[in-house]
């Protein structure tokens, strides 16, 4: 049965919105759970480093890892997983930077989830902001959009916001590494962000 998604808080079909996926096209059936054996597979254990030609370890130019659940009062299954990083040598290339980022939202019984690949990663303090294109999505219309996700690595209260927040799904033509502010709450307990700043050079 197809479902129409709206942007929203308040009710059952809001709370499945917010951060379920992107289109307003529905869902079709039911959805293969997140991490699941034919969903996409969690992002692979971060590292902050990598090793030069002379084999010594160097300080990577940004970053950004982790896997944390949102915080919905309805009890809203979402999940968000980053394995995104700009090596030391494209410090000046943020357009240069690597990896994957998925995510899900179930509820109900009902949900979706998406993975995208990398193409821009920007990071200052603890903010930290990526895009990417969508790879590999259960959700019809998904694959090919380029969608945005910001995460606020506060330590122990993390936060989260993305690109269509405020359009109900991708916008065509989205600019690389576009977000929306980081409005959403992790839940307490289910893991953590890491953001490794960016320090370009003027």
């Amino acid at each position: 049965m197809n479902r129409r998604w709206t942007f929203g808080n308040r009710g059952r079909r809001a709370a499945v919105l917010g951060a379920a996926l992107l289109l307003t096209a529905g869902l079709a059936g039911s959805a293969t759970a997140f991490g699941a054996e034919d969903g996409p597979a969690s992002a692979a254990a971060s590292t902050t480093t990598s090793t030069t030609a002379s084999g010594k370890a160097a300080r990577e130019a940004a970053a950004l890892t982790g896997s944390a659940k949102l915080y919905r009062s309805a009890g809203d299954d979402i999940t968000f997983s980053f394995d995104a990083r700009l090596a030391a040598k494209d410090n000046d290339d943020p357009l240069k930077a690597t990896g994957t980022f998925e995510w899900s939202h179930y509820a109900g019984g009902e949900g979706a989830w998406a993975k995208a690949e990398v193409d821009c990663l920007l990071t200052g303090g603890r903010v930290a902001v990526v895009s990417g294109v969508i790879t590999d999505s259960d959700l019809p219309g998904a694959k090919g959009k380029r969608v945005g996700v910001t995460v606020h690595d506060t330590g122990r209260h993390d936060r989260l916001g993305y690109s269509w927040a405020a359009t109900g799904g991708p916008v065509g033509g989205l600019p690389r590494c576009v977000s929306s502010a980081p409005f959403e709450k992790v839940k307490k307990g289910t893991g953590d962000f890491t953001v490794v700043p960016w320090l370009p050079k003027f």
